[in-house]
């Protein structure tokens, strides 16, 4: 099945949750909506599912319009955020449900929560209750029951969100494999960079009800087309600085000052944003390339095996994100190191100019 959404949006009261979408979206591949919390990732999944209507703009599957159809006369199944369960049945019964809705025979029925029962890992506790259940056990149930269904549409709104890191991963992979196989179109929405990256197929940015960039995931993680993009796509956050590009060499700040690499040749002079991600920026330089600036810090995290120093750079703040545990003291000057091919480039209305040699 191939869904189209044309010019759809969204107003509740004086509020805009979507405006102007655009979307295609085809059979047996998956698609990723990033975007921060009330990006209006939930408004259009619940449009494309047939519980919502747009206020304008209409939504075709294969070609006929189904705006104003219910989802219980569509092929759509929605696993939440919160996994929803009926509390009074078995876990085999919560599977079966949508199934015995239909009116499948029982053997059929059967055959399907049986297999999508072992692909979740949950075969062994069909007879349970949810209650007698784990949290990710209750969410695989929860992702079970949509899977069951076979469905054209399968809509999943930030369904690990409420699971530990060690489920989420774990239940992450098992979902990569479950929506290869599957010829259904998928659409999955996060609020994290990194696990849009894991997931990939094709990305949908999001940013307060717009559509801001679609791609192939990697592609857009490597080119965002905004520094808006660039922003809701990384995380930590990006690090931009102001500067400008003057006959062959690049000012940035106080003090950074480098030749023009190549990614940067066919650039005007002019002035320019630069954007690093954090990952870019070392304690030590990785490299006979480097440049280097020094600030004061202002904060120091520790994030497993990763740490996350804040410093300010002039008025601009920036993050260094270092593998390894590192002990700094806030307050005490930092120095970071940067290959200058690393940059992005952005124009002053904030439209990709150049994206770093090593993207």
């Amino acid at each position: 099945m191939g869904l189209q959404l044309h010019g759809v949006s969204k107003r509740v009261g004086q509020e805009v949750h979507l405006k102007d979408i655009d979307l295609e979206f085809e059979s047996g591949s998956r698609y990723v909506i990033l975007g921060r919390t009330l990006a209006g990732k939930t408004s259009l999944l619940r449009i494309m599912a047939g519980l919502d209507r747009p206020s304008t703009g209409r939504v075709l599957a294969d070609g006929q319009d189904v705006t104003g159809v219910s989802v219980r006369k569509r092929s759509v199944a929605m696993v939440y955020q919160q996994f929803i369960n009926y509390p009074s049945q078995t876990i085999y019964e919560n599977i079966a449900s949508p199934l015995k809705i239909h009116g499948l025979d029982k053997s059929e029925i059967d055959n399907r929560v049986r297999n999508t029962a072992r692909m979740l890992h949950i075969d062994g506790m069909l007879g349970r209750l949810p209650a007698e259940l784990s949290g990710g056990q209750q969410q695989r149930t929860a992702i079970a029951r949509a899977l069951v269904k076979n469905v054209d549409l399968l809509l999943l709104d930030e369904p690990l969100v409420n699971l530990d890191y060690k489920l989420r991963e774990e239940l992450r992979d098992e979902l990569q494999k479950i929506f290869i196989q599957r010829d259904s179109v998928v659409v999955y929405t996060t609020t994290e960079p990194t696990e849009a990256l894991m997931l990939g197929g094709h990305v949908i940015v999001m940013h307060e009800g717009k559509v801001l960039q679609v791609g192939p995931t990697a592609e857009v993680y490597q080119n965002p087309a905004t520094t808006q993009v660039a922003e809701v796509f990384s995380d930590p956050p990006i690090n931009f600085m102001h500067g400008d590009i003057h006959q062959g060499q690049v000012n940035i700040g106080e003090s950074l000052s480098f030749k023009a690499p190549p990614a940067m040749n066919d650039l005007p002079p002019g002035s320019y944003t630069f954007g690093i991600r954090s990952s870019q920026l070392n304690l030590t330089c990785p490299s006979d390339k480097c440049a280097s600036i020094a600030g004061e810090i202002g904060l120091s995290e520790i994030n497993g095996s990763e740490t996350f120093i804040h410093f300010t750079y002039g008025k601009d703040s920036l993050v260094v994100q270092e593998n390894g545990i590192h002990s700094v003291k806030v307050g005490n000057r930092v120095k970071a190191y940067i290959n200058p091919g690393s940059f992005y480039v952005f124009n002053g209305a904030g439209k990709l100019m150049t994206s770093p040699d090593n993207a």
